[in-house]
């Protein structure tokens, strides 16, 4: 059993404890079930748009903790937003990425950019969630997911007013998209070797139907990335721990986001 599978057998019990926890009643009882979205989508397209979805996340299954577990996205969030963030990525799954739906509520406060919940979506009911969290965008998965369940799932969630990014690893998971999802996530990096490989996401980009917004994921680095994938036509770039090793994630957005600048204006 590879980790993408160990991830998803929790997950499962995850859902089906939250459940019985707390009900579909109370979760749109939550003051922000109520509340407007916000669109990614358009963040993305505005003129000038940094294009970066910045992640606060504590940790990861490859590379073990980043940031100290009781790290509050204090410490990076409201930085994220105010030095141009297009969107922000908020881990929620508590295993494996220490997070929690508490640390996308506290976002929500704290910020006006788009919120994406990255977790793993599995069932219905983790939309609900989200929606009643704060969030506005939802990730699908296709590498765990059927085509079919991507279309439910993303027609569930454009009833509930959220904005879908699938996310895809090769081009056998191309059949995956769908007219319902709004933006087509590309992850740089292989999940079996965990190597990053920019120009394969390059090629995959160009495989996608006309009219989505295409995302980069994992690996981005540098500046320089940033607008080689620019380049190739990406308008979002997902970048977490980049910023989240650093001992200031929001102070080294912020000089990031200066670089793009300095880079793009001498080219």
């Amino acid at each position: 059993m590879n980790i993408l599978e160990k991830i998803v057998q929790q997950k499962r019990h995850e859902v089906a404890d939250r459940k019985v926890e707390r009900t579909l009643t109370e979760l749109k009882e939550r003051p922000l079930y109520a509340a407007p979205r916000r669109s990614l989508a358009y963040t993305l397209a505005l003129p000038g748009s940094t294009g970066i979805i910045a992640e606060f996340k504590r940790k990861s299954p490859s590379k073990g903790w980043i940031a100290h577990e009781l790290a509050s996205p204090r410490i990076a969030v409201p930085a994220y937003d105010q030095y141009g963030a297009a969107g922000i990525s908020i881990l929620t799954d508590a295993p494996f990425f220490g997070g929690n739906l508490s640390d996308l509520e506290e976002s929500r406060t704290m910020v006006e950019a788009p919120l994406l919940r990255k977790d793993f979506t599995i069932d219905p009911y983790q939309l609900h969630e989200a929606r009643a969290f704060g969030a506005d965008v939802i990730l699908l998965i296709a590498a765990i997911l059927e085509p079919a369940q991507v279309r439910e799932l993303a027609a569930e969630a454009k009833s509930l007013g959220l904005e879908v990014l699938l996310e895809l690893h090769g081009d056998e998971e191309l059949g995956h998209v769908c007219p319902e999802v709004d933006l087509v996530g590309i992850n740089n990096r292989n999940l079996k070797t965990f190597s990053v490989d920019l120009d394969r996401s390059v090629q995959l980009a160009k495989a996608l139907p006309a009219g989505k917004l295409k995302v980069a994921e994992s690996g981005i680095s540098s500046p320089e990335d940033l607008l080689f994938l620019k380049a190739h036509g990406f308008d979002g770039f997902l970048i977490g721990e980049r910023f989240m090793k650093e001992a200031d994630p929001g102070s080294a957005f912020a000089a990031f986001v200066g670089n793009i600048k300095k880079l793009s204006d001498e080219a």
